[in-house]
């Protein structure tokens, strides 16, 4: 952080994955997923002038919303959750799915936790993702977190920015543009990968939102010194310098929440 000049930084946990339905099942999950919680608390606690940290979880769980509600108790996670729902397996088009995903929701609204989602769907088993799970994304999720920040990760995307991620993101870039009151809470982070022929349309992305939604990430899929290499490769897109300036300037409402 110090070579890249970021003065604060997020750290999430990664509980979510020990409940990878498509993974061995992990023994006494429930009890392993709240150790990794709190071990990312703690790590947090050592530089919590630096650092911020967010409970994770897999939403389908049973005990989802225990556990939120547990964080939320935390000083070190209290305002803030990420979900996976790739990794989680997912599917906002499952009635059962999309029911269980709105309690968590209202679980984070009430608890008044922000919400950082990568919302792309599994990609190795083909679970779908487009226009119409954005719009139910928009429709029927948001409405439950009316209170909370709502980041996308990857740009809405799963760390590229190819045809399936540009059909989500249109959806929600035209609710922003109606001013839906839905997404007045939503943003996005800048974690992403693009193609030569897809930076253009990032680009493009990014403008219809505003570069005030947008705030920098260093979680994108580069190897050796990640902030540095996610950076450098982030500085490669065609935006302007004062685009640029503007995002990396951005600071998260949760970055300054305690």
């Amino acid at each position: 952080m110090d070579e890249a000049h970021i003065s604060r930084a997020v750290v999430l946990s990664t509980a979510y994955s020990l409940a990878n339905p498509h993974k061995a099942p992990v023994p006494q999950e429930h009890q392993a997923v709240r150790r990794e919680n709190d071990w990312t608390a703690d790590q947090v606690a050592r530089h919590s002038d630096r650092l911020v940290g967010f409970c994770s979880v897999n939403p389908l769980r049973p005990y989802a919303v225990s556990e939120i509600n547990r964080c939320a108790k935390n000083p070190n996670l209290h305002t803030r959750v990420k979900l996976h729902f790739g990794n989680s397996d997912v599917d906002v088009n499952n009635p059962a799915h999309l029911a269980q995903m709105k309690k968590v929701f209202r679980a984070a609204n009430r608890n008044r936790m922000a919400l950082l989602i990568h919302a792309h769907a599994n990609v190795n088993f083909k679970r779908p993702y487009g226009a119409r799970e954005a719009r139910v994304f928009v429709e029927q999720l948001l409405p439950d977190a009316p209170d909370v920040v709502v980041v996308l990760a990857h740009m809405a995307g799963a760390g590229a920015f190819e045809s399936t991620t540009q059909e989500a993101a249109a959806v929600y870039a035209e609710a922003l543009a109606r001013q839906d009151p839905r997404v007045r809470n939503l943003f996005f982070d800048a974690c992403v990968s693009a193609s030569e022929t897809e930076a253009p349309l990032l680009a493009q992305f990014i403008r219809r939102v505003g570069v005030s939604r947008v705030f920098y990430g260093s979680d994108a899929p580069v190897t050796g010194n990640l902030p540095l290499n996610a950076l450098e490769r982030w500085h490669k897109f065609p935006l302007t310098s004062e685009e640029f300036r503007t995002i990396e300037s951005n600071v998260a409402p949760f970055l300054s929440a305690r």
